[in-house]
């Protein structure tokens, strides 16, 4: 792994900074105090290749219930058998797509992401040393690549909106060829670009 972009990231990754929400752009939105809020985890795992470093990410599955069909880090709720938010990241991450756990480094954690699913979304930053791909096709409709420069540029970033529940809600997108990166994945994205620029 380049030295540099390790360097990098864990600087990033020990940089303060706030929390992020899927409403950070709709200061309209007033949330309840004391909302409960469930655990969710998702792994950031960047890979090098020949071509240099990139952002393993997956397609869901048309047939789930909930965002079928949308752009998603590896991931999902915590359960009460994970030891941490690192462990929840790291098993997902096994379960949907065949990511093995001895070819992770864990580097820690960002803030957590609120979503307008309730869930906190703690996202885990990770290196991966090695990575041969077998998704559960019950989850994953595709797992695809997406190169790190392109995420950290931010003028790839573009805000949107459409109206959801009665009102209008704007929301990131980072789009890569065809895939239409969006909602929380784009946010905690543009998150990390934000702390790797040391803007946040």
């Amino acid at each position: 792994m380049n030295p540099d972009l390790r360097t990098r990231l864990i600087a990033a990754r020990a940089r303060p900074g706030p929390p992020s929400s899927d409403y950070d752009l709709n200061t309209d939105v007033k949330l309840a105090e004391g909302r409960a809020l469930r655990d969710a985890a998702v792994l950031i795992a960047i890979v090098e290749r020949g071509g240099g470093a990139s952002v393993i990410l997956t397609k869901r599955a048309s047939t789930l219930k909930h965002h079928p069909g949308q752009i998603a880090f590896p991931g999902g709720k915590v359960e009460a058998d994970d030891a941490s938010v690192d462990d929840a990241a790291l098993r997902e991450a096994e379960e949907e797509i065949g990511l093995r756990r001895d070819a992770v480094e864990v580097l820690g954690t960002l803030p957590f992401h609120e979503t307008v699913t309730s869930f906190r979304v703690t996202p885990v930053l990770a290196l991966v040393s090695e990575f041969d791909q077998a998704p559960d096709a019950s989850e994953v409709a595709e797992v695809f690549e997406v190169p790190l420069a392109h995420l950290l540029a931010r003028d790839h970033f573009s805000v949107q909106s459409r109206r959801w529940r009665g009102a209008r809600r704007a929301y990131f997108t980072v789009p890569y060829g065809p895939y239409y990166i969006w909602g929380a994945t784009a946010r905690i994205l543009r998150a990390l670009a934000d702390r790797i620029d040391g803007t946040d």
